[in-house]
């Protein structure tokens, strides 16, 4: 099957990319500059390589009509403040330029969104999700909390905070609960759901074993890495010093900091494991993420 590959340089895309050529699919990269793209040798003479920008709608004139699937990796919460607008856009021109092809199905991989209050970012992820579904294809959208795995924003916040800080003094949101997953396991839920007739014009939460605080996460980070670290939450740090402790402390961008400390006030737990069992995933649990 030919499957386009959007966000191809990120997080997520290049790992995904050698598990879809390993599996016989014939790849086409979406890239906004080709030259910053280096695949290694043993994919680059076996997947198709293109330019574009999803802001850019002349630019998706180089998708190719011929393409059975399309996953949709793309966010751009560490590039602006208005990023949903961004996003609504980038998604709206990408469900069009879909239609002018013949594909069939789209995956795409959203935030736990079960809230009836959402933050901006994750809002942001249902809108997206919304406009997708617009289009004259199946979409599937699998919904995650915290990916752990190295390169994870969330994932490297947890590290920096942790091996930096031997004392921390936080904000209460850190006993909001959510439910990580490993980055392998991600990988799977993708890799299993492309063109599985059972997942059409459905969503689903995708999540690991446990359930826990970030306060949890946290000690249980120092833990693993044998640092003994203490935590101690006060009810007066505000979403905005919140957000400049992450970013002067961390290695995230203010943006990002300020849309990931709104989210992190809400609770992302799964509504069930069903997909997992459907696709027969077995999620390892936090710990061993975090060994890994």
């Amino acid at each position: 099957m030919r499957v386009l590959l959007t966000g191809a340089t990120g997080y997520i895309g290049k790992r995904l990319l050698p598990v879809l050529v390993e599996k016989g699919h014939e790849v086409i990269c979406c890239v906004r500059d080709e030259k910053r793209f280096n695949p290694p040798d043993s994919l680059r003479s076996k997947i198709e390589i293109i330019e574009l920008d999803l802001l850019d709608k002349a630019s998706l004139s180089n998708i190719p009509n011929d393409i059975d699937g399309a996953y949709y990796l793309v966010h751009s919460m560490s590039s602006s403040k208005d990023y949903e607008e961004l996003e609504y856009q980038s998604a709206r021109n990408f469900k069009d330029a879909m239609n002018n092809t013949q594909i069939k199905h789209v995956v795409y991989l959203s935030g736990i969104i079960n809230e009836n209050t959402l933050s901006k970012h994750l809002a942001s992820r249902k809108n997206v999700e919304v406009e997708l579904g617009k289009g004259n294809y199946s979409l599937t959208t699998l919904r995650a909390g915290i990916i752990i795995g190295s390169g994870s924003a969330s994932f490297e916040i947890i590290r920096d905070l942790v091996e930096k800080l031997p004392v921390m003094v936080t904000p209460k949101w850190l006993n909001t609960k959510c439910q990580p997953i490993g980055v392998t396991d991600v990988i799977s839920f993708l890799d299993k759901t492309m063109f599985n007739e059972k997942g059409f014009d459905k969503d689903f939460d995708i999540g690991g074993p446990d359930i826990l605080t970030y306060r949890e996460m946290l000690l249980e980070f120092g833990k693993v890495r044998n640092l003994k670290r203490y935590i101690y939450t006060i009810p007066v740090m505000t979403p905005r010093l919140s957000s400049y402790w992450l970013y002067f402390v961390t290695s995230t961008s203010y943006n990002l900091a300020i849309a990931l400390v709104n989210s992190m006030k809400v609770e992302v737990i799964c509504r069930n494991n069903d997909w997992a069992k459907t696709l027969g995933i077995e999620p390892i649990s936090y710990q061993e993420s975090l060994v890994r």
